[in-house]
């Protein structure tokens, strides 16, 4: 126990330092616009760990996450276009004939209901969906058609409603919050602090969820979720939990992105972008919670510099890019540095759920003695 309760400290202590240097270091080092490309990058790390939580510990392969950061970045959205003089409607409404305010719109006045709203919203849709397919035992790659089917019917729902949520263009051109301009440096700055801050936080959620007996359940049902279901546990109460925790999560990921970003659209909830979610977490590394971090900056930096230095043929650097580090680096970049036993990245092994008849001591104990 105290040298568990080392190593934990040990690691607070890590995160602590890595978002001290993020917060007070960063902003003196970079320029604006890459401090602002930063924050959005931590802001995408924050639905990856959720990703992994499902993919890397449950064995769940989303392939519609956008959907609940789409609705997350939506939440935030329609509350910076509320910032209006009383009366008036945001602009884009004005353009399709909208003469009274949706309802639906009427709650995000409010400030403090926009956050439950922004946490809420994307939990509870994916506690229903999770819930709706898991208790019908569906799971595998039917599990990921389904998120993958979600994704059509979300991304043509807005992208389709002009009068409710500007279509295609999305909600753009927010103004202020709390009387600061949203787009001014030192706002941003706050934004991408808050980012940072809840990038840590959920980190150590994931982390707290992946420990312990919850940690171990969620990995046996990730591995034999037959052998779960005969011990007496019931997996789809698990698993609806941590898909609604890890939508959650995405929502949170989607508003602090909208906040930088100063936009958000249909095309969050692109089937392209969950892919790529997936494709960070790979990246990274499967089970680590720190490679999923790894994994998406390392990629969308590396996106950014082929743009810019490749713009015609950037995108065949990113694939081959993906291509090697699936061929030559099946378990991640972190799950690789842990095969070479280096400490820094050896002190959580991934947990198995039992070990198979050849390697279990006992089994070859009674084999001797048998034979004997």
């Amino acid at each position: 126990m105290r040298r568990k309760g080392g190593r934990l400290l040990i690691e607070v202590g890590v995160v602590v330092a890595i978002a001290l240097i993020l917060i007070l270091i960063m902003p003196v080092v970079l320029s604006e616009f890459r401090l602002n490309l930063l924050g959005r990058f931590l802001s995408l790390a924050i639905v990856a760990l959720g990703i992994d939580l499902i993919w890397g510990y449950t064995g769940l392969l989303s392939l519609g996450h956008g959907i609940f950061f789409g609705l997350g970045g939506y939440a935030i959205a329609m509350y910076l276009k509320l910032q209006v003089p009383t009366g008036e409607l945001p602009d884009f409404m004005g353009l399709y004939g909208v003469t009274e305010l949706p309802l639906f719109w009427q709650p995000f006045y409010s400030f403090p209901l926009t956050i439950a709203f922004v946490v809420l919203i994307p939990g509870l849709l994916a506690g229903l969906l999770g819930y709706l397919v898991f208790r019908n035992r569906i799971k595998g790659v039917y599990f990921s058609i389904l998120t993958q089917a979600a994704t059509i019917v979300f991304f043509n729902f807005f992208n389709g409603q002009q009068q409710l949520f500007n279509g295609t263009n999305g909600l753009i051109d927010f103004t202020t919050l709390f009387s600061a301009t949203v787009s001014d440096a030192k706002t941003q700055f706050v934004f991408y602090s808050l980012t940072v801050v809840f990038l840590a936080i959920t980190y150590g959620v994931c982390r707290w969820l992946t420990s312990g007996r919850f940690g171990r359940l969620l990995i046996a049902i990730r591995d034999d979720e037959s052998r779960v279901r005969f011990s007496g546990y019931d997996p789809t109460d698990f698993k609806v939990l941590v898909f609604a925790v890890s939508g959650a999560i995405a929502g949170i990921a989607g508003a602090f992105y909208t906040l930088q970003s100063g936009s958000v659209s249909p095309r969050a909830m692109d089937i392209a972008f969950s892919i790529e979610m997936v494709i960070w977490v790979a990246v990274g590394g499967r089970a680590t919670l720190i490679g999923a971090i790894v994994g998406t900056l390392l990629v969308n930096y590396a996106r950014a510099f082929l743009s810019e230095q490749f713009a015609e043929i950037w995108l065949f650097f990113q694939g081959a890019l993906f291509l090697i580090v699936v061929t030559v680096l099946p378990d991640g970049i972190v799950g690789w540095l842990r095969s070479q036993n280096i400490p820094l990245f050896n002190r959580h092994q991934q947990i198995t759920t039992y070990p198979t008849l050849e390697e279990d001591a006992e089994v070859q104990n009674e084999r001797q003695n048998l034979g004997n």
